[in-house]
């Protein structure tokens, strides 16, 4: 779809299943699974869209998916399905590899990097991307290499290792930094202390990567946060103020995890926040 003077491609890295207990939190089941139905294991399938923003200058990869490096009993452990993988999907409108100039990590979790690194010949891991720069903020960095007991199963160094081996790492320090003009990196914290979304400006037109501040249109409303977050007060306080800009200027959310909805414009009704669906 065009935004402005830019385009965004729909880009997917397939499906995962998490467990719906810890993606919503303290919200009971009884109430979630109505949405999304859980599996035989109380898992919910979550898709792990990875958009693609072309500006007149850079054709920029926001996150990565799970990637292909796992073996069969993680690939069963996490329930990740396959119908679309990351570079096929690319391909599919055009793009190489090679043609990626910038990658986005919202933050280092395995379905987020994971695609960052590949497979190649004698197993080396290697940069999927070879031409891009990898942005990532320096606490989420710092918190990958000196992670802890509830943190260590998210991280695994050779989603980002290589990246800095190779020379391609760009450690984020401030809280806002534009990457590309109108394409600015905003640090949200609460799922992780230095989580990252995307913000999307040209022409007079907003749209805002949510990335796992809030990862499905049912997280719209304030008491769904996942169990995973590891600071849910902030991502309280920061859903209010993000959600109330969103609502009054009209910004295009987009959703990274949702499995129904890719993106639409917050609509209200009894003062809940609801989602007005743009399909592509």
């Amino acid at each position: 779809m065009r935004l402005g003077a830019f385009a965004i491609y729909p880009i997917n890295d397939g499906d995962i299943h998490l467990d719906g207990g810890a993606v919503f939190g303290i919200v009971p089941r009884v109430l979630w699974e109505k949405v999304y139905s859980p599996d035989s294991k109380n898992r919910i399938r979550l898709s792990l869209h990875c958009p693609l923003i072309v500006t007149g200058n850079y054709k920029i990869l926001i996150d990565t998916g799970v990637g292909t490096k796992h073996n069969e009993k993680f690939r069963q452990m996490y329930g990740i399905e396959k119908k679309s993988r990351l570079l096929e999907s690319l391909n599919h409108f055009g793009y190489r590899p090679e043609d990626i100039d910038l990658v986005i990590n919202t933050h280092l979790h395995f379905d987020h990097a994971g695609g960052n690194t590949t497979v190649k010949e004698r197993g080396k891991i290697v940069p999927t991307f070879p031409k891009a720069r990898y942005f990532v903020q320096k606490g989420e960095m710092d918190a990958a290499l000196n992670s802890n007991e509830r943190t260590r199963a998210s991280y695994l160094a050779e989603d980002f290792l290589p990246l800095d081996d190779h020379k391609l790492l760009s450690v984020v320090h401030e809280d806002i930094i534009e990457v590309d003009k109108g394409v600015s990196l905003i640090k949200m914290g609460g799922h992780t202390r230095h989580h990252q979304c995307v913000k999307i400006e040209s022409e007079g037109h907003v749209a805002f990567f949510l990335g796992d501040f809030i990862p499905t249109v049912a997280h719209l409303q304030y008491p769904y946060i996942a169990g995973y977050d590891l600071f849910p007060l902030e991502t309280l306080e920061n859903k209010k103020k993000v959600l109330q800009q969103a609502f009054v200027e009209r910004w295009l959310l987009i959703f990274q995890h949702d499995p129904k909805v890719h993106m639409g414009y917050l609509k209200k009704a009894e003062g809940r926040f609801g989602i007005e669906e743009v399909k592509i």
